[in-house]
Parts: C-alpha cells; structure tokens; sequence
C-alpha cells in the first residue's frame, strides 16, 4: 500500500482524535495536553543540538514553571507520562481500526493470492496433498512484555470499533473513560491470571479467525466440511501454567487449573453457538439432537458432569446424526451451519488450546542426583557422577521405579515429579492433543533429552508415555552447533528410536532466538539457527525421520520477531517444512494477533509462508558454496566484534547501573523472575532474554539487534567483497529479511538521547563503542538496499514507527532525565527510580514489539 493511505487511515486521524483529549473536563489533563507539545519540540530541538537530557527538563522547568519547586516538576512529569500512555494507546486503536485498509489483506501472503499462484502454476494437487499433513501452530507464551492491563486493553478494543464507525460519541466516551482508567497493575499476575489473560484472546479472537480462515480455504479448493482431513492444519499452543523454567511459581496444581479453565472457555464458546444453532434447526428430528447436545455441553459446564459429554467425539457424533437427519429429511437447510460448527468442535475438541511442559535442563540433573542418592545402591550416585554419558544414559534406563516416599525428596523435586502426574491428568480430562509434549530449555546433550525420556516412562501410563513429544531447545551458539550430533546419538539410542517410530517417525526440535542473540548477537544466531536447521533435516532424514522445527521468537527482531513470512519463506528444501511452529507472546500476541482482522492477516501470512516454502521451492535459490561462505565471514566478523563488545568490563555493570534493567521486576506485567538467578545478584549468564533485549530498547540502544552487522558488512567490502554481498542482498531472500529485520531495529533507535553518556567518566568510551557501531551499522545498511532508506520495503512499518517513536520522545527525555539524576547522586531516589519505572510502560507500548 502507498504511504498516502497510510497517512490519511492513521496520521490525520491521530491528529483529530488527539485533539479531544484536550476537551476532557480534567484540568490537569487540559493542562498537561497544552505542554506537552512544548516539551516535545524542546526534546527534538535539544537533542538535535546536543543538549543532555537534564539541560532539556531544566529549560523546561524555567519555562513553564518559572521558580516553582522540584516537587512541582516531578508532579507534572509524572502527569505527562500519563498523558502520552494514553496517546499511545489512541494511536494503537486507530491503526487497529485502519488494518485491512493499510494492510493488503488479500495481497502477498494471503491464502487468496497463493491459491491463484497454484492454480496459474498447475501444483493444485501438490497443494492439497500438502494441506493434508501441514500445521502451523502459533504458541501463546508466559513471559512478561504486555504492559497494558485488561481493562485497558477491553478500552483500546471498544475504541477501535467506535473508530471504525466515526462514532465520535463513543469514542469521546471512551476517552473520557480513558482519562482516569489506571494504565498499570496493582500487583504481578499469578502464573493463573496470565493463562486467563490469554483465554481472553482464545474465545474472542482465535475462535473466530482459525475457522474463518478454513471455511474459505475449503471453499476455493471446493472440498466439503466433512472430507476435511485435517482440522490440526492451525492451531494455538500454550505457555502459561505449564511453563516452569525460571518460574518457580508454576506448580501441577496451576497447570492442571489452567487446563480446566482451558476446557471451560472452548465450553462456553461451544454453548453459545449451540444456542444459536438451535434458533435455526427448529426441524423435527434435528432440533431435539441440538436440545440434547446444548444440554450435555451445559452439563459439562455447570451441571452433573457425569451427564455431560466425556470427550469431542462424542459431541461431534451427536451433531453428526442431526446433520444426517438434516440433509435426508429437511433438504440439507442450514446444513452449512452444523458442518462449519463440527468442524470447529474438531479443530478445538476439549482442550482448546494445546499446553506444554518446560523445564531446564539443569534442574533434571539435579533432580536425578536426588533421585539417585536414595537408591538401594548408596554408592551408585558417586559412581554415575564419573561415568561417561553413554554409561550415564544405560544406567538412567534401567532404572525401572523412583523411591516412593516423597520425603526424601527436595521439596522443588516433588513438584516436578508432579508435573508427570498433571500431563497425565490433563490427558484424561482434555484429551490426548491436550497436553502432549515436554520442552527441554538448555539442552546440552543427548543425556539431558533421556533423564526426561526416563521420567516419563517410569511416571506416565503407556499411553500418555506413547504419545508424549519430548522436545530438545537448542538455544546458544554452542548448542546449536552441536544439535545435530545430539540428535544423532539420540537415534542410535534403540529405546529412544521405538519411541519416535511409535510417534509417527517425527521428532519436533526447539531451537531459540532470544538467547542465541543474547549469546551470539545478530548475524551469527540467525545464520547458526539456519546452520543448525539444516544439519538437523539431514541427519534425520538419514534416520528416516521428520523433523519438525519449533522457533522461540520473540517481538522484536532481536528476539527473532520482525517479518516472519519472508523468513520461512526463504527457507528452501534444505530444511524440513512440515510444520510452521513459532512463540508469540507480551505485545506481539495484541498487536498482531489482538483483533480478528490482524490475527487472520498474520496467520495466513505463516500458513502461506510454509505452503509457499514447499510448493515454489524450485524457485528458492539454495545457498551456493561462495554465498553460504559468504554468510560464515559476516557471521563470524560480527560474533567477534559481539564477544568483545559483550566482554568488555563495563558491559555487566551497564546493563545493571544505568539501563532501567533492574526495575523491570517492579512493573508487575508477569509473574516469572527477571534472571534465573539468584536475586540481587546480576550475572549475564542468568539474565532473561526478555529484560536483556528490553533494556537496550528502553535506552533506544537496541544493541541486540544489529550490533556487529555494520562492521561485518565493512569488513568484507574491505576485502573486495562488496559486489558479492550486494549480490547475495539481491538474490537471497533469507539474507534480505535478515537484513531487514535489523533495519528495524536501528530505525527504532535514538543515540541522541543518551549522548551524553559519551561524555561520563566511567562509562564514555564503551558509549562510544556503541555509537560507533551504529552508525556504521546505519551507513551499510542504507547503502546495500540502494539509499532508498533503512524500511523502504515496508512503508507502512516505516510510517508507523516514526510517528510512534515521536510520540514517546518526551517520555524517552524523562527517563534519561532521572537515570542522568540518579548517576549524579541526589537526595530523593525513589522519586527519580519511580519516573523511570512509569516511563517505561509507554515506552514499551509504543513499540508494541520491544522485548
């Protein structure tokens, strides 16, 4: 879409819109709307002349409060910080409201525009025999980057549809509503709360839009509802309440509460529709089919439960014979409704929504030393520690039972052992698809993969051992690197090997962004994950098994967000294309999967990313020789410059004494720790993904998304490279995404603001290492896409960000302002802690994908 539209849909009506913040009867927000703006251009002014933050709030204060005290200021800042949250949250609304318009929802990407490629293409039949066995599974994850609360979020959906209508009383209402709504949470969500925060998303999004998106995938392909073969084609994962690395607050207990009010929600949403079936199906023989199955749904709500249905199947029976009654005696009328709701009942069953188990690693060590320490054999725990890990993984399998008494156990052991028992349990209640993988975090070795094998099979019954995907996540540059000979041994292991056959000959791996950026910086974790990806195809097709890649993205591109249709699209046939799995979490799961409309737009986008992937692989060049070592050189020139940077001896205590960093634990948006460990103690290796990649954001630094390419790309033009990577650029879809998605990252920056770090004593030349990267970074980047700018190819993206990263401008003042305040050393602390804190929220909202 041309930036014009953009520009009338969303800029002129923020303009409007904005204005009526000025007519609420507030007087402080009158007050704080009128000054905003002179704070705004006196921070573009200031820091386009090079004036430090606190020289910006003081010029500030002299204008408008004269000789009025700190206290007056602070008071006023903190109003300010108000204000521009809700601005974000209008600006949110009116883009939401302008998304099919801005977006071209039947474009590039679309299930449309691929079906018109395949059919022009002759490949209808390789489609369809590709729709019967592909899935695209999204996973809603736990970890903490919404910063809007629920009520706020309920504000931004009532504004975007009064928007959509031009209903300006609504939407004055709504303003007035948002004008004294709290944009923050009291106190941090339980591990519950965020699986019921999400369920919210399930019943009023996800319900919707995955059927949609196959009742018109089965009407172009003009199959039937009932010959569709694979209602598994899309489906929603979920984290929280099964997610246990890092966060010790998720017991068996809350997963199993969380699988219960998983099977309640999709309940409910079967009960409404069943009622309004029934308003139609008022034909004899069908109506009492109906009566009878909204009753038993009702009965397995609220009623005796042993009156209600026990399983899916025996619900889509019940409407199978109204169906039948429909078409034999009634001439099939409305028979197009119980077929889309069968289909729907098939696509969700009981469960809803898919739960995962996940630990660390190093917590099943060290449960299995507990375990080993009570054998019969006292000795055997000394010896096991010595022997080599093939001894280590024949030892685990035979053992045949735990010692029963949970005393001697550690306490944190217990619960993990009850974990088993809550997988078992959510089986029998939700159903086999309900929960039926465990995710190994930090997998190491082979051994780490077979202390859980062993768990389950002495734990679980047969057939909750039989259909459990045990799931490895490779996340560092290491691991990455030696995945492949970890899967290898694995499949050597004939325990193992029965398991997998058992499973269908599949074996789903984790591999992970945000600590591979963390670990690696930009360029070599995307190249090692690609690396890893296709050594991990080929040694399993040797094995004559089918791997299936699970990506732990994040929002932003540091985190392996960004554009994620380009990035499986360019994939090629090297690596396996079975399935598309992907986390989206925090402000990823509301801004692109919050509203019907953008959650459909994106899902399609994946489905057909994956389709694509495989049906036009001819036309995906595979890497050639010169290129993939091409790609080794800038990997590897930027990885040094990474590690340099990463161990430089002021990057830890950067990251603790002046990015907000420390005070993400205090914004009360999760429930997990911000590091796994200890607390008050900063060590990089325990640092999260999340509040890593957030604190650069918070600086407008965003150092791990592009840190190490512009050198990199220099580098090898130095060397004469420079006519072989514009080559690659133009060639190589995977290395243009690449390349795009740090572009975002860089457009998202703002070094200005914290300049004058440049300048501290203690902390001025790593400053400048930084800048000095960055600008580099920002130099190659244009040049290689043509100087057309750093998002030419994404003008919409390009548009949006701009206008967001002006509205938080003040709020970008005020933070560096008190982290500036708190290094110079002042009286009251908490004031100037408590500004950068509040200053966040906005920060991070604005982004809608920062961390």
């Amino acid at each position: 879409m041309k930036k014009v539209n953009y520009q009338d849909e969303v800029a002129t009506r923020y303009t409007a819109y904005n204005s009526l913040f000025l007519d609420l009867p507030y007087d402080h927000i009158y007050r704080t709307g009128t000054l905003l703006p002179i704070l705004e251009q006196l921070s573009q002014q200031g820091f386009k002349n090079g004036k430090e933050p606190i020289e910006i709030i003081d010029q500030f204060k002299r204008e408008i409060l004269g000789d009025k005290d700190e206290k007056e200021l602070h008071q006023l800042l903190f109003q300010l910080i108000q204000y521009v949250e809700r601005q974000v949250l209008l600006f949110d609304s009116i883009e939401d409201a302008a998304f099919e318009k801005i977006f071209n929802v039947e474009g590039k990407g679309s299930i449309k525009e691929l079906i018109g490629r395949v059919r022009h293409a002759n490949k209808l039949k390789e489609l369809k025999e590709k729709l019967e066995t592909f899935s695209v599974r999204i996973v809603l994850t736990a970890h903490p980057t919404q910063f809007y609360p629920g009520n706020v979020l309920a504000i931004n959906t009532d504004l975007e549809n009064a928007i959509r209508k031009n209903d300006l009383a609504s939407i004055n209402s709504l303003m007035l509503q948002l004008g004294k709504t709290p944009f923050i949470n009291k106190v941090k969500p339980s591990p519950y709360d965020e699986a019921v925060s999400l369920c919210w998303y399930l019943e009023n999004v996800f319900y919707k839009s995955i059927p949609s998106i196959l009742y018109d995938l089965v009407e172009e392909l003009d199959e039937h509802w009932e010959d569709w073969i694979n209602p598994d084609l899309l489906t929603v994962g979920f984290w929280p309440g099964g997610d246990r690395d890092g966060n010790p607050f998720v017991t068996h207990d809350i997963t199993v509460k969380v699988a219960d009010r998983l099977r309640e929600t999709i309940l409910k949403c079967y009960y409404r529709d069943l009622r309004a079936i029934r308003r139609r199906l008022t034909f004899k023989g069908v109506e009492d089919k109906i009566l009878q199955a909204e009753q038993k749904v009702y009965d397995s709500l609220y009623g005796n439960k042993s009156k209600g249905f026990n399983n899916p199947e025996e619900l889509i029976r019940m409407l199978k014979e109204a169906l039948k009654n429909l078409k034999a005696e009634h001439n099939g009328i409305f028979s197009e409704l119980l077929e889309k709701f069968i289909l729907k009942v098939r696509i969700f069953g009981f469960h809803f929504s898919i739960m995962d188990i996940r630990q660390d690693s190093r917590k099943h060590d060290a449960l299995w030393e507990d375990i080993l320490e009570h054998q019969d054999d006292k000795n055997i725990a000394a010896q096991y520690e010595k022997m080599p890990e093939q001894d280590k993984i024949n030892h685990l399998l035979g053992v045949e039972k735990l010692p029963s008494d949970n005393s001697i156990y550690d306490a944190f052991h217990q619960e993990m052992l009850k974990s088993f028992d809550a997988l078992e349990e959510i089986k029998k209640r939700n159903g086999n698809r309900a929960c039926h993988r465990y995710i190994i975090s930090n997998c190491q070795s082979a051994l780490h993969v077979m202390e859980v094998f062993q768990l389950a099979r002495i734990k679980l019954s047969a057939s909750a051992y039989e259909s459990l995907d045990i799931v490895p996540l490779f996340e560092t540059i290491d691991d990455l690197a030696n995945a492949s000979d970890i899967m290898k041994q694995l499949y050597e292991i004939p325990f193992y090997r029965k398991h997998i056959k058992s499973r269908g000959d599949k074996q789903t791996i984790m591999v992970g962004f945000s600590d591979g950026t963390k670990d690696g910086g930009y360029l070599r974790a995307n190249w090692s994950i690609f690396q890893a990806k296709e050594a991990l195809t080929e040694i399993s097709r040797e094995y004559g098994i089918k791997v299936i890649f699970f990506d732990g993205r994040g929002g932003p591109p540091a985190r392996g967000g960004g554009n994620m249709h380009d990035f499986y699209a360019s994939l090629g046939p090297k690596i396996e294309d079975e399935e598309v799995q992907v986390t989206i979490q925090g402000q990823t799961i509301s801004s692109n999967y919050g509203k019907v409309g953008s959650c459909r737009y994106n899902m399609e986008q994946l489905l057909s990313a994956g389709l694509e992937n495989h049906l036009f692989a001819d036309d995906n060049r595979v890497l050639a020789e010169k290129e993939r070592a091409l790609l080794d050189q800038l990997a590897e020139t930027a990885y040094q410059l990474y590690k340099d940077f990463k161990s430089h001896e002021k990057f830890t205590s950067y990251l603790g004494n002046v990015t907000p960093l420390k005070y993400f634990g205090d914004t009360n948006i999760g429930s997990r720790p911000t590091s796994r460990g200890k607390k008050g103690e900063l060590k990089f290796e325990d640092l999260r993904a999340i509040p890593f990649v957030g604190a650069w954001a918070q600086m407008k630094q965003n150092i791990p998304g592009f840190y190490g390419v512009g050198t990199a790309l220099s580098t090898l033009k130095q060397k004469g490279k420079a006519k072989d990577i514009k080559q690659l650029y133009s060639d190589s879809l995977f290395f243009r995404t690449l390349l795009g998605n740090s572009m975002q990252s860089i457009a998202k920056s703002f070094y200005p603001a914290t300049a004058y770090l440049g300048k501290d004593k203690e902390y001025g030349e790593f400053w400048q290492l930084m800048k000095k990267e960055f600008d580099l970074s920002k130099e190659e980047l244009d040049e290689i896409s043509g100087k057309k700018g750093l998002l030419h190819e994404a003008p919409v993206s390009q548009a949006s960000i701009a206008i967001r990263e002006r509205i938080v401008l003040p709020l970008i003042t005020i933070q560096q302002y008190a982290i500036q305040k708190l290094r110079e050393g002042v009286e009251n602390e908490d004031i100037y802690k408590k500004l950068i804190l509040r200053s966040m929220f906005g920060i991070v909202n604005a982004a809608r994908n920062a961390a």
